[in-house]
């Protein structure tokens, strides 16, 4: 089983409705999961995977380095796909985006959203991002 690591970061907006969640459609440019809803992510090409967090809140969100604010870093959660035989390793992290920073998506999304953490149980997402979310923000099902 070909095995693949991978950060995923979660932004984080604090509102007075209470915090949102960024969640980005993946393009029809992207080499897996196309069109469905996913956090910033990206294969872990460093050694530190909180520095390959940073480089790819950079290249898909837009954001600088000083724009968020690390939050929390997750246990890495495993990710088994059985039919496409691929064990991911999804390394957690929640940003929060500090005000007045505006995200700015490339080519890999097509869309962005700002949801509530609890939302993210109701859209067509990567595998477990819902379980890779609650490594770093408690979400309470419905």
């Amino acid at each position: 089983m070909e095995e693949a690591k991978v950060v995923t970061c979660f932004l984080v907006r604090r509102v007075a409705a209470g915090d949102e969640v960024l969640l980005l459609r993946r393009s029809q440019q992207v080499g897996t999961y196309r069109g469905r809803w996913a956090a910033v992510s990206g294969y872990l090409e460093e050694a530190d995977p909180l520095a390959q967090a940073y480089r790819e809140v950079e290249e898909e969100a837009g954001l600088a380095r000083e724009e968020v604010r690390l939050l929390q870093t997750g246990e890495p959660l495993v990710v088994v796909e059985a039919e496409a035989g691929r064990r991911w390793i999804v390394h957690p992290f929640l940003f929060e985006v500090r005000p007045g920073a505006q995200v700015r998506i490339d080519w890999e999304h097509t869309e962005a959203r700002w949801v509530r953490p609890e939302e993210v149980l109701a859209f067509e997402t990567v595998p477990q991002l819902a379980e890779a979310l609650m490594r770093v923000y408690p979400l309470h099902r419905p």
